[in-house]
């Protein structure tokens, strides 16, 4: 082989490369992957649960009291009421969702993932790539980066550097 096919299917290699390659059917991975999003999705609802309560009960202690045990003035505590609200809302978002990526699904016409991101993917304008970057990438810190963005979006007014 001589230099120039050496070259060409190096060429052609990074080609394929920054394509898209349909994901692996391995089992595991998606088994791996479920339990992470599972995980990640469980420990966020339990952490905004537990602060939404606790600002509750910090904001109106005597109040969130009340509300938890049934009494002859509240006969339903406000626990119950808003559990059967949660879970109503929860069943209208899980169907009304459901029903809309359904219907976007079938009306593309797709079989799987893959044949639904390249679709969607041609639908799309592409992102043209910055390589090599047209502007700075590195920043000495936040002030720099918002002076040199203020710089850019109004060339006219100068700022006033404090050495």
């Amino acid at each position: 082989m001589d230099s120039r096919s050496l070259t060409a299917t190096a060429v052609e290699g990074n080609k394929m490369d920054s394509d898209v390659k349909q994901p692996e059917k391995d089992k595991a991975f998606r088994l791996k992957a479920a339990i992470f999003l599972s995980s990640v999705t469980g420990l966020s609802m339990l952490v905004g649960f537990g602060t939404t309560l606790a600002a509750a009960k910090k904001r109106d202690p005597a109040f969130f009291n009340r509300g938890l045990i049934p009494t002859r003035e509240l006969p339903v505590s406000g626990s119950a009421l808003a559990m059967k609200a949660l879970g109503i809302g929860t069943l209208y978002a899980f169907t009304g969702c459901g029903i809309l990526f359904y219907s976007i699904w079938k009306i593309m016409g797709v079989n799987d993932l893959y044949e639904f991101r390249m679709k969607v993917g041609s639908f799309l304008p592409r992102v043209p790539k910055n390589d090599p970057p047209q502007s700075r990438v590195e920043f000495e810190g936040l002030t720099d980066l918002l002076k040199y963005i203020s710089e850019e979006n109004s060339p006219d007014v100068k700022v006033a550097q404090s050495d």
